[in-house]
């Protein structure tokens, strides 16, 4: 799949998990959802992926980690807060950009409309 098509699919999968649990529930409560909804379309990801951070000649292993990777193409960043600070548009740009991924998507699941809790990111240009 492409990297639209992957985004459309994680679209729909976080509109499925907000309709059935609405917000309000643990980000980890939602990433456990949204990882059997990939599993269930056979779509393939990784969870809580070690971001690495190289820094002239070493590897700096600090322990970020992204949420959902699909595909080495898409990076999911969930949350579950009650306002989206500007820092978790950057966070989300800077694990893209170490992962050398294009696209992802930010998504806030604490929202009356899971459309206002979508953000599409793209690596390299401010959306």
């Amino acid at each position: 799949m492409t990297e639209n098509e992957l985004a459309r699919e994680a679209v729909d999968i976080a509109y499925q998990i907000h309709k059935y649990l609405g917000p309000g529930l643990l980000e980890s409560v939602y990433e456990e959802a949204f990882a059997y909804e990939l599993t269930e379309r056979g779509i393939p990801f990784t969870r809580q992926e070690k971001v690495k951070i190289h820094y002239k000649n070493v590897v700096l292993d600090k322990g970020f980690r992204a949420d959902i990777i699909m595909e080495d193409k898409l990076l999911i960043e969930l949350k579950s807060c009650e306002k989206v600070d500007n820092v978790y548009h950057k966070i989300t740009l800077t694990y893209m950009r170490l992962k050398g991924i294009k696209l992802g998507l930010l998504i806030n699941f604490n929202v009356n409309l899971i459309k206002e809790g979508i953000s599409r990111k793209v690596n390299g240009l401010e959306d």
